[in-house]
């Protein structure tokens, strides 16, 4: 911390008063990751906020220059590590494109299901962690308990709470068993009474509306200027879901909402991203009924996916197919493609340049959070400095994915 008290001009004899330094993180617990922000201050208030970031950077985008496709797919997962699968899935969406392969419609379910599971995983952390950092303690502490629930689903389906790697180009990694289906639908019977009582909890809690409501407005023309996307966008009105933009796997044969804010500000985002949760809980029992009904293998056989357990045993070319996809890998025709997918923060997008070889020529990663902190010195100028921690909050930054 640097700064000034006030000092004397010898000439007239007044007092002058300095702006105030201050470092806000990277170990500060509403930092949200390892955010470093240098606020000057003008007593409570921030005149000028200074994002540094780079803390966490692994160097992602080059070192899949040197990894094959199916090796790059886990650096997917430690991007956003509150929703992994929903990263994965636009990496398998842009080299299906590029390869021409058609997902099995099995497959395609279970991947609606498990970004929808993400989608309320990253929610629950970000309503709950926000509530913490604005003075409530309750909500983290009732909400992980059911993001812990979730966390067990993607384990049972993938073999990992985290770090899943389920997604894969052609479809999933494996099928997913009748019992998971059934205890994934209990889950999501429930589910919609924990969010009425965590809003009985915040919505109309008046020191929760206090921090939040007129903090950190965004109109309809910074959503432009500054590339904003997902809650960010919606919760200023603007209904904009790429599920229903520009609709990819199965979406367009869910029903479900796009809720919207009015305000733009920090509170309306919050009712955005409970009434999400809501609406994804639908979209999973819609998924678990559609699954029940729909067999079928879940990985398109051919080049890119290895061949049928069990077939390795049979056939010698099996065998020599497999030997050959987990050590050259496959190669993707030569050409380049932008893949977007709603992820829970907003668009997360794949750049992907093939030049037919095994590896990518060059991969280039669109994070939501990385252009939401940009305008963070448009957006906290003016506040106080305790409303800083509620913007943060809001605009749902993990820096797995601002890093890279």
């Amino acid at each position: 911390m640097d700064g000034s008290k006030g000092f004397d001009d010898a000439l007239t004899g007044e007092q002058k008063i300095r702006n105030f330094n201050i470092n806000f993180g990277p170990q500060h617990p509403a930092a949200h990751g390892v955010l470093r922000l240098v606020l000057e201050l003008d007593g409570e208030i921030v005149e000028r906020c200074d994002p540094h970031i780079g803390l966490l950077h692994r160097g992602t985008e080059k070192l899949m220059e040197s990894r094959t496709y199916l090796q790059n797919l886990p650096y997917l997962d430690r991007l956003d590590y509150v929703a992994p699968m929903n990263q994965e899935h636009a990496w398998c969406l842009a080299i299906e494109k590029l390869t021409g392969v058609v997902v099995p419609k099995r497959a395609s379910l279970i991947r609606v299901l498990f970004c929808e599971i993400g989608r309320v995983m990253n929610h629950l952390m970000n309503v709950c962690t926000q509530a913490m950092d604005v003075g409530a303690l309750t909500p983290p502490l009732w909400g992980f308990e059911h993001r812990e629930t979730l966390m067990i689903f993607c384990e049972r389906a993938s073999g990992a709470r985290l770090h899943a790697a389920y997604f894969r180009p052609g479809g999933v990694h494996q099928d997913i068993t009748d019992k998971l289906i059934d205890d994934i639908e209990e889950w999501a019977i429930g589910f919609p009474d924990f969010i009425d009582d965590l809003s009985d909890l915040l919505t109309e809690n008046r020191i929760f509306k206090q921090r939040n409501v007129d903090i950190g407005i965004v109109t309809e023309e910074e959503i432009q200027q500054w590339g904003f996307s997902g809650v960010m966008v919606r919760g200023s009105g603007l209904a904009w879901d790429l599920r229903r933009a520009q609709p990819y796997e199965c979406y367009d044969e869910f029903d479900f909402q796009i809720p919207v804010g009015k305000n733009g500000d920090c509170y309306d985002r919050y009712l955005c991203r409970m009434a999400e949760m809501r609406e994804s809980t639908k979209i999973i029992r819609q998924a678990v009924s559609k699954l029940r009904e729909t067999p079928g293998d879940v990985l398109a056989r051919g080049k890119i996916t290895p061949p049928k357990r069990g077939e390795m045993k049979t056939s010698m070319e099996a065998l020599i197919h497999h030997f050959k996809l987990y050590t050259e890998g496959f190669h993707v025709p030569e050409g380049e493609i932008y893949v977007a997918v709603e992820a829970p923060k907003g668009e997360f997008g794949v750049y992907l340049v093939a030049d037919g070889s095994n590896k990518p020529y060059r991969a280039k990663l669109r994070a939501p959070g990385y252009l939401h902190l940009q305008a963070m010195d448009h957006i906290a100028s003016g506040h106080q400095l305790a409303d800083v921690a509620a913007i943060i909050g809001t605009m749902d930054i993990v820096f797995g994915e601002v890093d890279r």
